[in-house]
């Protein structure tokens, strides 16, 4: 019969006093209870201070100091923001001040321009793939293709002209654009093409060397502003690929022609984490100083849960003044 295996004498351990440990968890960070009739402010107060609900109030934190101290807060996206209907938000956060511009690809301008012209947006793709009407909106691809070429015309960048375009045509639904909002306050909005991605490319009237030299004039307009981007923040929200390796290049441009771009902010919100934001986002661009911040959740939660805590801590912070 096998010998049962020999352990190892653990009476001699040496041990310390709980109260001299050092500790993760406190109770002073505990969450508290919730209130009928509190506000908005009561609210973030009563989360519990650890992990994303201390990222969120880091994030809240650092945007209403950017904006306190007259830095830039850059909003750069997917379109999928546009989609779950966030566009009221987005357009009273720039005209408070708070978003000083949006940067996003080329799918952004084809939603915002649907709901400026129909009130509308987002395909059945699975509806109309197998009969090939997936991308076929007359309305959408006339629009943007006389938008594009009035860029090349004026010799400015896409996102520009979209708002432009959308302002002179008198769109039923402007109000509810962002870009329209851009042009109308003056907040610089650039838009970041990946060819072949968006359904005007397959539209006969769709112009590819307007287009890419509209682009490429708003990579220069965004490099240009995250050459200013120190002490600001910049939050990537929901674009994967596109917006990230958009950052790192322009990010690189400005550094390399002279501009001390360092000390800032920046923050990546999706409903998951991904390899390109989190290494060009968070971790590259704040090496030489800074913080990155992940924020995990869906967007049309998320945004709205941000801009309230901003803007609560914009009045509040001009209450402490007055």
């Amino acid at each position: 019969m096998a010998k049962p295996y020999e352990i190892i004498d653990n009476s001699g351990i040496q041990t310390a006093p709980l109260s001299d440990r050092k500790s993760k968890v406190s109770r002073e960070a505990f969450g508290k209870p919730w209130r009928p009739g509190g506000s908005y402010s009561n609210f973030l107060d009563s989360l519990p201070d650890f992990l994303a609900a201390s990222d969120l109030k880091a994030v809240i934190e650092a945007v209403v100091k950017a904006v306190n101290n007259q830095k830039p807060v850059m909003w750069a996206m997917g379109a999928h923001v546009i989609k779950v209907g966030l566009n009221p938000i987005l357009i009273d956060l720039m005209e408070k001040g708070v978003i000083r511009s949006i940067s996003t690809n080329g799918a952004a301008i084809i939603h915002d321009s649907e709901i400026a012209l129909a009130g509308k947006t987002s395909e059945f793709v699975d509806q109309s793939l197998g009969s090939g009407g997936f991308g076929m909106a007359r309305e959408t691809a006339d629009f943007l293709s006389k938008a594009i070429k009035s860029a090349e015309a004026k010799s400015m960048g896409l996102g520009q002209a979209v708002g432009e375009a959308i302002l002179e045509d008198a769109l039923p639904y402007a109000q509810d654009s962002i870009f329209a909002a851009g042009a109308r306050l003056g907040v610089p909005m650039t838009v970041h093409v990946a060819m072949g991605t968006d359904i005007i490319h397959m539209h006969p009237d769709f112009d590819p060397k307007a287009a890419g030299a509209a682009t490429h004039r708003d990579f220069l307009v965004f490099a240009n502003l995250v050459s200013g981007l120190s002490q600001g923040v910049f939050l990537n929200v929901g674009s994967a690929v596109v917006m990230p390796e958009v950052f790192l290049k322009a990010l690189s441009l400005a550094r390399n022609l002279g501009a001390k771009v360092g000390g800032f902010t920046t923050v990546n919100m999706d409903f998951m984490r991904h390899y390109r934001p989190t290494v060009n986002v968070v971790n590259r661009p704040t090496m030489e100083g800074g913080r990155g911040i992940h924020l995990t959740g869906h967007h049309e939660i998320m945004v709205p849960l941000l801009a309230a805590g901003v803007l609560e801590g914009l009045a509040a912070a001009k209450a402490d003044k007055e």
